[in-house]
């Protein structure tokens, strides 16, 4: 399972957390190393908000191996249904931390560029999720999906629980 979840991490978040943003820091203000960065409330601005956000991807993607037995990977998808933990309250609370996370980094390299590509990776998901994720978890898990989709929200949390419809 390791290596299952590390080519995920290392292609997924990290496309979306190091490869895409360095090639937009290169292309906008040069090479990011050594360059000036935010100042430091700008820094514990990145901070206050990447911590949390590392902690929620953690847990979703605990989650995944733990109880859905597979990886956040299209190509290695749970085998079990996940409605649990953050997922109990948003839809999609792994793409929200690698939102925020990219936000972190805009804010500490005071890069504008990163907010835009925080707002195009929200709409690519978006468009993601809409035709063809949710499609296929509704084939893939029908009315137990159907009934968490109705209830959970996509993006904004709510703030009671789901509690999963009991079936005779």
């Amino acid at each position: 399972m390791f290596w299952r979840m590390a080519k995920a991490v290392l292609i997924l978040p990290g496309t979306a957390l190091v490869y895409v943003p360095l090639l937009i820091h290169w292309f906008s203000k040069g090479w990011p190393f050594g360059a000036a960065v935010g100042s430091v409330p700008q820094g514990v601005l990145a901070l206050i908000v990447a911590v949390p956000a590392l902690v929620l991807a953690a847990t979703t993607m605990r989650l995944f191996v733990t109880q859905g037995e597979g990886t956040p990977a299209p190509w290695d998808p749970p085998l079990k249904f996940v409605a649990s933990g953050p997922y109990r309250h948003t839809r999609n609370p792994m793409l929200t931390a690698v939102i925020l996370m990219i936000l972190a980094e805009a804010a500490a390299l005071n890069s504008l560029a990163l907010v835009g590509w925080a707002g195009c990776f929200f709409a690519l998901n978006t468009a993601y999720f809409v035709f063809f994720e949710e499609p296929g978890l509704q084939r893939r898990f029908g009315d137990p999906y159907q009934d968490y989709k109705a209830s959970v929200p996509r993006w904004i949390p709510k703030l009671r629980p789901y509690q999963p419809v009991q079936r005779d």
